[in-house]
C-alpha cells in the first residue's frame, strides 16, 4: 500500500525516516515500499538506483527477505513480495479497521447513512472498515472488497492528495473501465475532476461506481496509508444531505483519524 504524505498532503509512497532508528531496519523496510512501488517486483539494479543503497547491502536484505518469506526470487533474478506478507497485511488492515470504526460510527450516527474507510493498494481501493446504516435500504459495500481507484469518491479523493504522476501510474494500471455510464474514463476528465476536489474538499461518485448510489468523501490527512473515509447510499437520500453541514464533520473525523494513525504511541 501507499504510505505517508508530504508537507503538502501529497502521497510520497514511502515512510518517513525515522530518529534513532535501527538502521539496518529501516533500509529493510525502504526497500519492501520500493518494490510495492513498482508493483511488486523490481531487480535489484532498480533498488540501488532508487534507494542509493549499495548493491552488496541490498543483495544481503533481500537475500534475509527470502528466507523468511517477506520476498521471493524469480527466475528472471528479478526480486517479488513474498506471500509471508498476505498475513501481515490482513491483521494490519483489521486493526485499521477496528481504529477507524468510532470515527465512522460519529459520522453514520450523524447522517443515517453508511460510512465506510478504504485505503489505496497499488491501482485499487480497497474498503477496510464499515458502520452500516440503519436504513433497510443501505449499501453493502463489504469490508475487503476491492474496486479500481478511478470510479469512486474514496480512490478520488485520495488521488486528488497525490503528485500527478502517482495519479498516472494510478489510472494506467486500472485502464480507466467505465462502470456504469457516468464513469470517467479518460484521463483529462479526471485531471478537471480532481482538481475540483481540491477545491470543494471532497470528492463526489453520483453513480458512477454503481448505478442509483452517491457517495461523499474526504482523504484521511497523514495516514501512514494513503486513505479516505465515505458516506454512501441511495442517489435519492443522499440528496437530501447538506454537503455544507456534512463535509466540515468529516473533515474533522478525518484529520483526527489522520492524527491517531500518525501516531506511533513509542514510550518516551
Amino acid at each position: 500500500m501507499a504510505a505517508g504524505q508530504d508537507a503538502n498532503g501529497t502521497g510520497t509512497g514511502r515512510a518517513k525516516p525515522t530518529q534513532g532508528g535501527v538502521q539496518s531496519v529501516e533500509r529493510t523496510f525502504e526497500l519492501l515500499e520500493l518494490m510495492a512501488d513498482a508493483g511488486g517486483e523490481v531487480a535489484l539494479s532498480d533498488l540501488a538506483e532508487a534507494s542509493a543503497l549499495p548493491l552488496p547491502t541490498i543483495h544481503r536484505i533481500m537475500r534475509t527477505l527470502v528466507r523468511a518469506g517477506y520476498a521471493r526470487q524469480q527466475p528472471s533474478r528479478r526480486y517479488a513480495l513474498g506471500p509471508s506478507l498476505i498475513r501481515l497485511g490482513e491483521t494490519a488492515s483489521r486493526t485499521l479497521g477496528s481504529w477507524a470504526r468510532p470515527y465512522l460510527a460519529e459520522l453514520t450516527e450523524a447522517t443515517g447513512e453508511t460510512s465506510n474507510m478504504a485505503v489505496l493498494d497499488g491501482a485499487q481501493i480497497v474498503y477496510v472498515s464499515q458502520v452500516p446504516s440503519q436504513h433497510s435500504m443501505r449499501m453493502f459495500t463489504e469490508v475487503g472488497r476491492r474496486v479500481d481507484a478511478h470510479a469512486t469518491a474514496v480512490g478520488k479523493a485520495v488521488m486528488a492528495t497525490m503528485p500527478e504522476d502517482s495519479v498516472l501510474q494510478v489510472l494506467n494500471r486500472t485502464g480507466m473501465h467505465p462502470q456504469t455510464e457516468r464513469t470517467i474514463t479518460d484521463v483529462e476528465t479526471m485531471r478537471a475532476e480532481l482538481a475540483r476536489i481540491r477545491e470543494r474538499g471532497y470528492a463526489l461518485d453520483d453513480g458512477e461506481q454503481e448505478v442509483g448510489v452517491r457517495c461523499y468523501a474526504v482523504a484521511v490527512p497523514d495516514a501512514p496509508a494513503a486513505s479516505a473515509i465515505s458516506i454512501s447510499g441511495p442517489e435519492a437520500r443522499m440528496k437530501r444531505i447538506s454537503t455544507e453541514e456534512v463535509v466540515p464533520l468529516m473533515r474533522r473525523l478525518a484529520t483526527e483519524l489522520g492524527t491517531e494513525l500518525s501516531s506511533t504511541g513509542e514510550a518516551g
